[in-house]
């Protein structure tokens, strides 16, 4: 009978880190080997010790990935983390390694470590596919969650195509995507190229995961990002954002000179709204007026198109106001004219040049996420890809200086209306858009 009861521990023993709780959870790292993990790319040092997994950075070799055996696709993983020495990590989830992909370069959804100034730890990160797609500027109140020099609790819920961490239980992300619903799991130890950085570590303990009678945590009010196309979330919906475009029809729009939506140049297809090369359609408008509003939109520019979405139109018609400059700089001409800049992507066109450092941009035939806020106060910002790229305050001293110098000299009250349509232009260039989406403040 003991010879049995002594089997039946060991069983328990060994496969403890794969048994689920009562209270359905599972371990992943039973706290003293690494079995059920497997090393891709790199070759980061990874070991167990002391009921922690500890990776120590090496140069000259790529990032490394200590990675489940096992993919997930719905679950609730938390973990800690402990930086022993600052550089930048993550922890992988819904991730891949596959033959044909950059040769088994590991990719996919990265809850990011980030010690620097920047502060975007839990921010979410497409490894080696298409880079940010939470940063933390977008929740600057979550910046001050991570922790330097001390254990973090990190928290990743995966239902669906909705995704949601926490850091030191603040939120920080909350991104909708489908891209890969399922994948494995995997620490990273970062490569470094200075042979100073070598034998730094991070650490890792108390990991565990919960994969079945899932409940999602209630919206807790943060941006979200919504990558679904022509998708309203219900945290959206809460938030007071509704769909100008569905994807279905351009019901909400009118030509600029009329009271229809133009019967040429214009195409709604495939879950796109497209003004067509020629430029026979002409500029469209919301047939509704705004006040101060949030405004996300969806754009893909073709190579060499120019187009622009407008605001604060009504003083001098609603085809002249404040614009956000949509350009494909590297192929138009015009992202060298005007002073300084002040006509490329994102841009406050022929006012205000996008900022350069740390801008994003996905280029021809890639999709990119545009953002204007207009408050009450009149402040206005213009986001591209999750970051703030223009900020300025309508009717400010700075803002009538620049109008001066600017071609809208002359015009009476330029982008000061108080409220307007939202104008998309038509510059004779083939330019899509989807998931239009406003909420006024």
């Amino acid at each position: 009978m003991n010879k049995i009861l002594w089997f039946f521990l060991a069983v328990l023993v060994l496969n403890g880190c794969n048994s689920p709780t009562d209270d359905g959870w599972t371990d992943l790292f039973n706290g003293k080997d690494l079995t059920g993990w497997k090393q891709l790319n790199g070759e980061a040092i990874y070991e167990a010790i002391d009921g922690e997994i500890v990776g120590t950075t090496v140069a000259n070799t790529p990032n490394s990935f200590l990675c489940t055996e096992q993919e997930y696709g719905d679950f609730v993983l938390e973990l800690e983390m402990l930086l022993v020495d600052d550089f930048n990590s993550g922890m992988q989830f819904r991730s891949q390694s596959l033959p044909d992909y950059m040769n088994g370069r590991v990719h996919g959804y990265q809850c990011e470590v980030d010690p620097s100034d920047r502060a975007w730890s839990a921010g979410i990160y497409d490894e080696a596919r298409r880079g940010w797609l939470y940063p933390v500027d977008l929740n600057p109140d979550a910046k001050s969650a991570f922790k330097s020099g001390e254990w973090n609790h990190y928290r990743i819920e995966c239902i669906g195509p909705s995704i949601k961490t926490w850091l030191n239980g603040v939120p920080v992300s909350y991104l909708l995507d489908d891209m890969t619903p399922k994948g494995f799991i995997a620490l990273q130890v970062h490569s470094i190229r200075d042979e100073a950085m070598a034998n730094r570590q991070i650490k890792w303990r108390n990991i565990r995961i919960k994969t079945e009678n899932l409940e999602p945590s209630p919206n807790e009010g943060i941006y979200v990002v919504n990558m679904l196309a022509n998708n309203l979330s219900e945290a959206e919906k809460e938030q007071g954002y509704k769909l100008l475009f569905d994807g279905q029809s351009a019901d909400q729009f009118k030509s600029v000179d009329g009271d229809e939506f133009p019967a040429e140049g214009w195409q709604v297809k495939d879950g796109l709204l497209t003004v067509l090369p020629g430029g026979e359609g002409g500029s469209i408008i919301t047939k509704e007026e705004f006040g101060p509003f949030e405004l996300k939109f969806d754009f893909m520019f073709t190579e060499g198109a120019n187009s622009g979405v407008k605001y604060g139109l009504g003083n001098n018609g609603h085809s002249v106001g404040l614009e956000y400059q949509i350009l494909d700089d590297e192929n138009h001409p015009d992202a060298k004219n005007g002073i300084n800049g002040n006509r490329t992507l994102a841009s406050l066109y022929d006012l205000i040049p996008a900022k350069k450092e740390g801008r994003f941009i996905n280029g021809p035939g890639e999709w990119n996420r545009g953002r204007i806020v207009l408050y009450p106060d009149n402040r206005a910002e213009h986001w591209l890809n999750g970051r703030k790229v223009v900020e300025f305050t309508r009717g400010s001293e700075e803002f009538k200086e620049l109008v001066a110098g600017s071609k809208f000299a002359k015009m009476e009250g330029f982008g000061m209306a108080e409220r307007g349509p939202i104008h998309i232009q038509d510059h004779n260039d083939e330019v899509h858009f989807r998931s239009i989406k406003i909420r006024e403040l």
